[in-house]
């Protein structure tokens, strides 16, 4: 797959695809079916698959101040992409530029001349243009003036469940990671470098790797079973707590700090993903650290016991 950054003065080779269109914040199940729309015009036309986002998302220029709220960063974007077989990822600045164009503008200009699509796919509710103005029904009349075709995906879901971020952020938020999992086809995962933190746990026994948590939504504070990967492949279980660590004095901002099972390694600097599995208990402040590992030990046997069943 190839990232495109920008839609001014590109290549013919970069130019031309069927695309999907929106912010597509953690190509959950929802965000898949309008890929997979785009998909099956992309190979009527025998054009290649492309997907539209933008970066940084609008959300984060029109409410600087609002709680974090990213359910991936542009690089797990991408790779969750690229397994969808999506040959062009169109990662479009949202600068002020972008933002003062109206809707008619943004298909004209950015969509039919700078980057050239033959067909949008869109979800029911996308909104574009300055003041959100855009809908799907715009963008069809557009597309029939412009030159490319259009599909509109209905929404998804199952039950009371509608496949979107807002739901995936909802449940992490409410500590249940397997419902965002259930949305997303995935486990919601924290992406980072592993960075130096106190250290106490390594002198109480279990040593962790802290990753902070800067633009993702904060889940509910407390203490996950978690599998991470590492930069070489390989897939570690563990016990993580996302929170401030408040029995320990000294205040920290909310960061993920994960005890790998079976490891010590040196991997201070390295970027790590670690999904969420199962959120097992509030975040606690204990009458003493002996008090604390006591229930760090316990979270690690409940972790071991859901992640590594013949342990």
């Amino acid at each position: 797959m190839r990232i495109v950054h920008g839609w001014k003065g590109l290549e013919a080779t970069d130019r031309g695809a069927a695309v999907a269109f929106g912010n597509f914040d953690g190509v959950h199940r929802g965000h898949q079916k309008v890929i997979a729309q785009a998909a099956k015009a992309a190979q009527a036309l025998k054009a290649p698959l492309g997907v539209i986002s933008f970066d940084p998302h609008p959300r984060q220029i029109f409410q600087p101040d609002a709680p974090t709220f990213r359910i991936m960063k542009t690089d797990q974007q991408a790779r969750a992409l690229a397994a969808l077989g999506v040959d062009f990822f169109h990662v479009l600045p949202f600068d002020r530029e972008m933002a003062d164009l109206t809707d008619y503008e943004f298909a004209s200009q950015v969509l039919a001349q700078g980057l050239g699509v033959r067909h949008v796919a869109v979800g029911f509710d996308v909104s574009f243009g300055k003041g959100r103005t855009g809908s799907p029904e715009l963008m069809g009349k557009y597309g029939k003036e412009l030159g490319f075709t259009v599909s509109v995906a209905e929404a998804l879901g199952q039950g009371d469940t509608k496949f979107s971020s807002t739901g995936v952020r909802e449940a992490l938020r409410d500590g249940y990671p397997e419902q965002a999992a259930f949305i997303l086809g995935r486990p919601f995962a924290i992406e980072g470098a592993v960075e130096r933190g106190r250290q106490l746990g390594r002198t109480l026994g279990f040593p962790t790797a802290n990753v902070a948590l800067t633009d993702y939504v904060i889940p509910k504070l407390g203490v996950y079973a978690t599998r991470t990967r590492l930069p070489d492949g390989r897939e570690i279980a563990g016990v993580a707590n996302i929170g401030v660590n408040p029995t320990v004095a000294g205040e920290i901002a909310p960061r993920l700090e994960v005890w790998l099972f079976d490891f010590d390694e040196d991997i201070y600097d390295q970027v790590i993903e670690t999904d969420l599995i199962a959120f097992l208990r509030p975040e606690e402040k204990f009458d003493s650290l002996e008090t604390m590992t006591a229930q760090v030990m316990a979270d690690a046997a409940q972790a071991r016991a859901l992640l590594l069943p013949e342990f």
